[in-house]
């Protein structure tokens, strides 16, 4: 009767060994898919004064916030919904005056936005996101990733 148990558990083993090996090519030997996206980096004016260039390209870009806004919400040949998007402005950086760059239409889901509620104007920040359109010539960029790089600082004791 042992010897009965003993072979039993051996073929059972070399039959579950077999199995395995089978699975394990099986799972070695399938493709593996690209998740990393190619960014490429560049400043917020070169997209605007180009974006076909950047149309469909994900970017990554440095600038000073300015605030938030509902510029270019609901807009048809761009649609990003209000009920689920927020756009913002950041700086221009090509004048000595405080200007914002209304060129460049980003958009950031709600929910991501609130996580950045305390942004003040001129803090520093980077950027990513895919340029989805060039809609009425202007840059419209979905963002996917937005980090705080330096705070702003504070004017006369205030926050």
């Amino acid at each position: 009767m042992k010897r009965v148990r003993y072979i039993f558990l051996l073929a059972f083993c070399t039959l579950a060994l077999t199995t395995s090996n089978v699975y394990i090519e099986q799972v070695q030997a399938a493709p593996v898919a690209a998740t990393v996206e190619q960014c490429q980096s560049a400043s917020p004016l070169a997209i605007v004064n180009n974006p076909k260039a950047y149309l469909n390209q994900t970017v990554v870009m440095n600038a000073k916030f300015d605030k938030f806004s509902t510029l270019g919400l609901d807009y048809k040949p761009a649609f990003k919904s209000s009920d689920d998007y927020i756009s913002f402005l950041v700086k221009r950086d090509d004048t000595m005056y405080d200007v914002p760059l209304s060129e460049m239409k980003l958009f950031i889901k709600r929910e991501e936005a609130e996580k950045f509620i305390d942004l003040k104007t001129n803090d520093e920040i980077s950027i990513t996101g895919k340029v989805f359109s060039d809609a009425l010539g202007d840059a419209w960029v979905d963002v996917s990733k937005l980090v705080l790089l330096k705070k702003a600082p504070e004017k006369d004791g205030v926050k």
